[in-house]
């Protein structure tokens, strides 16, 4: 076992473990209490958090000012990719329109980050997420690495991989549903064939334009603009991308009404616009924590 800690103070901004991998981002770290989104407020806890990248599990918790750490591994760089510790929020936050909904959510929310989870995993966990509470999408996402995933076994617990593409095509449509993704199960069990079969990857869209991006992901079975806006701002590194879910859709109908254009295109570009251009992705995902948790 290797450990370690990162001092939040020297990180840009400053850090919240909790808020950043409990705020609809990612579904790929489990809370070892088991209560993932059962909180209330979701900012500011010393849970411990795990994750499983490239057969390494990576145990995490915030405490006394500290990132701590246990893996299998040197975990400090690839926290640093995950969680984006590098970010520089200060920046981000001053590169913001100043705007009262915006900045009631950056105060309630200091030091939550956007995620940068692996690709693949990411796509998937939005596939499931058509209509479902973040709970539900969490306990989808569980399931399918428990069932397919690769088990790794660390500090006497074991742990579950997020499931790689050939395991999750070699399911059926019937044992998907077994699971309770109902009507995701086909759009799952396809999109794992079309990467596992080398027919495209969502990893091909990081290099893309922004919008020819967006439509590259819609290939995929089961992935409309909002989940492709989803994937690229939650692991393509698009910082700019808007997720127009329920909840931001309705904070448009809100607040911002002159940027509903009647489409997803337009109202995308007039509400990335209205939330800064380079970081709008950063501000949505503050809006939406703290609307969602108010």
């Amino acid at each position: 076992m290797e450990t370690g800690a990162i001092d939040v103070a020297s990180l840009p901004g400053g850090f919240d473990l909790q808020s950043t991998v409990e705020s609809g981002q990612s579904y790929l770290w489990r809370r070892e209490d088991g209560r993932t989104y059962e909180t209330d407020g979701l900012y500011g806890g010393s849970a411990w958090y795990a994750t499983v990248v490239d057969g390494d599990v990576i145990r995490a918790r915030q405490v006394d000012g500290r990132l701590e750490w246990a893996s299998t591994t040197d975990a400090e760089p690839k926290l640093r990719e995950l969680l984006r510790l590098d970010d520089d929020l200060p920046a981000i936050v001053d590169a913001s329109p100043d705007d009262d909904l915006i900045r009631e959510a950056y105060e309630r929310f200091r030091g939550m980050r956007l995620v940068d989870d692996p690709p693949f995993g990411c796509l998937v966990a939005f596939i499931c997420s058509a209509q479902m509470r973040v709970s539900r999408i969490h306990s989808m996402v569980t399931a399918l690495a428990e069932a397919y995933g690769d088990p790794v076994e660390f500090d006497g617990r074991t742990y579950h991989a997020f499931p790689r593409p050939e395991q999750l095509a070699a399911a059926t449509e019937a044992e998907l549903r077994d699971l309770g993704l109902g009507y995701r199960a086909p759009y799952v069990q396809r999109t794992a064939e079309m990467v596992a079969d080398g027919e495209a990857h969502p990893a091909e869209a990081r290099d893309l334009p922004y919008e020819e991006a967006r439509e590259y992901l819609t290939r995929f079975v089961g992935v409309g603009d909002k989940v492709a806006d989803c994937v690229l701002l939650f692991s393509l590194d698009f910082l700019e991308a808007v997720p127009l879910d329920t909840w931001i859709r309705t904070t448009i109908e809100d607040y911002y009404p002159d940027c509903d254009r009647g489409n997803y295109a337009d109202t995308s570009r007039a509400i990335r616009e209205r939330f800064g251009g380079e970081y709008a992705g950063y501000v949505q995902t503050y809006v939406f924590h703290h609307l969602r948790t108010e």
